[in-house]
């Protein structure tokens, strides 16, 4: 969309772009779309609104449904349906059109007026009827009180058609020799007509006479205006009751805003109560402008008034990339104040359009010395960007200074940062009074040789190192700050990336060789170990037994650790050939275990030394009941 301004009116054209033919396919353009930029941003507002080869004429039917369009080649009317954005039909004629009306609501019922000097009449269907006028005609009106169809043209007669009764009537005999246009206002039903002296002659078809004649050629012509003919009436309009608006062949009146389109106009129509503006041109693609001082945007496409505001609001500077903007003043200063008003020169608001490559061809003819100047501008640049890359001072404190350089450091890819996106500011250490003491008292130095700063050297020291050299610079710096000044400072893109390369390189070295040193720090500490293993003497050592507990030597121990290592199945096989386990099959068809616990030694003496004890007493017991029996066989004991 493209928007011109003329006079603070702004002006939208809707149908700038290029157009796609019919017979593409709708493949090949979605991939012109995505290639193309012109293409993507087009508004196609109806779709196919043009015709093979100009367009002519252009009408809105009184219910703003339908567009009508008249065109060649070959001469035909196109019908576009503004409820669906497309075209509803199209019929092809025997010859060029000039004019056309619509005489109904929508598009039932079509009066055409061709150059051969016939009158069309179409219908719903199609073609109804013609009729021919004795002269040839340019343009005509229809009374819609008498039913009666008033034509001008080649003839200083205005025919008249009664449509009711079918025939025609006597014709209205005027003063100049041509008529070019009319109108009827729709109020009061009065006649006008414009003809080629520049005048306008009014008639009441009541009394079908002549009631007032304005000569507007002699009062558009003053003493500051530059005529090379004599001004005839080209266009002319009813606004209401009392009021008409009169177009001239020279553009003769004040002008409100213009249209410039690349092609010729033949003609306007404005869409009936909005700004939108309809243009026949001569070429295939018909003319949309949206003007939104005369109006609001149709109801069919009410979206163009939000479009505009949003373009109004976010204003888009235009840029001409083959053309440079120059003023009068460049123009004296360039010797080419004589080019106004050729085609060199093309007038825009306070200055001129010209061509980039005949100003550049001006501009080194006039000023040859204008290169070296542009030359010295861009050394200056270069200069004073690789002084912005310098290393700038900064003050550091007495204690813990690579701290602070890494927290300056900090600070600055930070505030780099919130440049791209918002992130939530954090208070710095170096300007926190809590931590100030940190940076002055001695004691809290960090101490590189300690275990902590060691374990973290192998990822912190090429960082520390390079914050050493900043150290190294800033201090020479503040020695020689007078002396470098005027200096330009800077390296080349090579030699920074070789630089690059090798930090890269120093940083693997550098935890290569950390990583040896602790290996080879361990391995020392290992040996020490076990030299003091092999100093040190063995020494008996004495445990107590509790009471009522067995010593049991260490190779029971290894032998039941050595059992417990086997398998349940190796462990119930020995059982059983130990004894200590039993397995027999019941009557019902299942298995039976018996376990035998095993005795331990102690149990096992235990129980020997009562079986003896048992012994013993059974010895002891035997004489006595030997004694016993002989008492009771009667015989004396001696």
């Amino acid at each position: 969309m493209q928007v011109s301004s003329l006079n603070e009116v702004k002006i939208y054209s809707l149908s700038c772009g290029k157009s796609l033919p019919e017979w593409l396919s709708d493949r090949k353009k979605r991939a012109l779309q995505k290639k193309d930029v012109d293409v993507r941003r087009r508004i196609e507002l109806i779709q196919d609104f043009e015709m093979p080869t100009v367009c002519t004429t252009l009408k809105v039917s009184k219910d703003g449904q339908y567009i009508l369009a008249t065109g060649t080649y070959k001469p035909r009317v196109r019908c576009y349906d503004t409820y669906q954005l497309s075209l509803k039909f199209e019929r092809c004629l025997d010859s060029e059109v000039v004019t056309f009306e619509i005489l109904s609501d929508d598009y039932s019922k079509i009066v055409f007026l061709h150059n051969d000097r016939y009158i069309e009449f179409h219908s719903q269907q199609g073609f109804y009827y013609k009729t021919r006028i004795p002269k040839f005609g340019r343009d005509f009106s229809y009374h819609y009180p008498s039913c009666d169809l008033y034509f001008v043209g080649a003839s200083s007669e205005i025919y008249r058609l009664n449509l009711e009764q079918g025939r025609y009537l006597n014709p209205l005999q005027t003063d100049a020799a041509e008529n070019n246009v009319c109108d009827i206002n729709p109020v009061h039903g009065l006649f006008a007509t414009g003809t080629i002296e520049g005048r306008v002659e009014c008639w009441d078809p009541r009394i079908r006479n002549r009631v007032g004649l304005l000569d507007c050629a002699l009062s558009s012509v003053t003493a500051d205006s530059e005529i090379n003919s004599l001004p005839t009436i080209s266009a002319l309009k009813f606004n209401g009751a009392l009021t008409m608006a009169v177009g001239t062949s020279t553009g003769q009146g004040k002008i409100f805003t213009s249209l410039e389109p690349e092609h010729d106009i033949n003609d306007v129509c404005l869409y009936p109560d909005s700004g939108m503006l309809l243009t026949a041109n001569e070429t295939p693609k018909m003319g949309i402008y949206y003007i939104p001082v005369l109006g609001p945007a149709p109801r069919w496409c009410s979206f163009l008034d939000n479009l505009t505001e949003e373009l109004e609001e976010n204003p888009e500077s235009t840029v001409y990339d083959d053309y440079k903007f120059v003023t009068k003043k460049d123009l004296e200063n360039l010797g080419l104040t004589h080019l106004i008003g050729s085609p060199f020169l093309r007038a825009y608001m306070h200055g001129f359009f010209m061509d980039i490559r005949l100003y550049h061809k001006v501009k080194l003819m006039v000023n040859p010395f204008a290169y070296e100047e542009y030359r010295k501008d861009k050394i200056r640049q270069k200069i004073e960007e690789t002084r912005a890359q310098r290393v700038q001072l900064k003050k550091l404190p007495k204690v813990n200074k690579e701290l602070a350089l890494k927290l300056i450091e900090e600070e600055e890819e930070k505030q780099k940062s919130t440049w791209k996106k918002k992130v939530k500011s954090l208070p710095n250490i170096l300007t926190d009074d809590r931590f100030k003491v940190m940076f002055e008292n001695p004691d809290f130095q960090v101490d590189e040789e300690s275990e902590e700063f060691r374990l973290l050297n192998p990822l912190v020291s090429k960082i520390s190192e390079k914050r050493k050299k900043k150290l190294r610079l800033l201090e020479q710096q503040e020695h020689h700050e007078q002396e470098e000044q005027e200096e330009p400072e800077g390296k080349p893109s090579d030699a920074e990336s070789s630089e690059s390369s090798d930090d890269e390189k120093d940083w693997v070295e550098e935890v290569r060789k950390q990583h040896r040193l602790l290996h080879q720090e361990e391995k020392l500490k290992r040996q020490e170990q076990f030299k003091e293993d092999q100093q040190t003497v063995l020494k008996p050592q004495f445990y107590e037994i509790k009471a009522g507990e067995e010593f049991r030597s260490f190779k029971d121990s290894a032998t039941k650790q050595k059992l417990m290592n086997k398998t349940l199945e190796d462990r119930l096989k020995l059982e059983a050939k130990n004894g200590t386990l039993n397995v027999s099959d019941t009557t019902v068809g299942s298995k039976q275990l018996t376990f035998t616990l095993k005795r331990s030694d102690q149990q096992k003496k235990q129980q020997e030394a009562e079986k003896l004890h048992r012994q013993e007493r059974k010895k002891l017991r035997r004489p006595a009941g030997h004694l016993k029996s002989r008492h009771r066989r009667g015989r004396p004991f001696h």
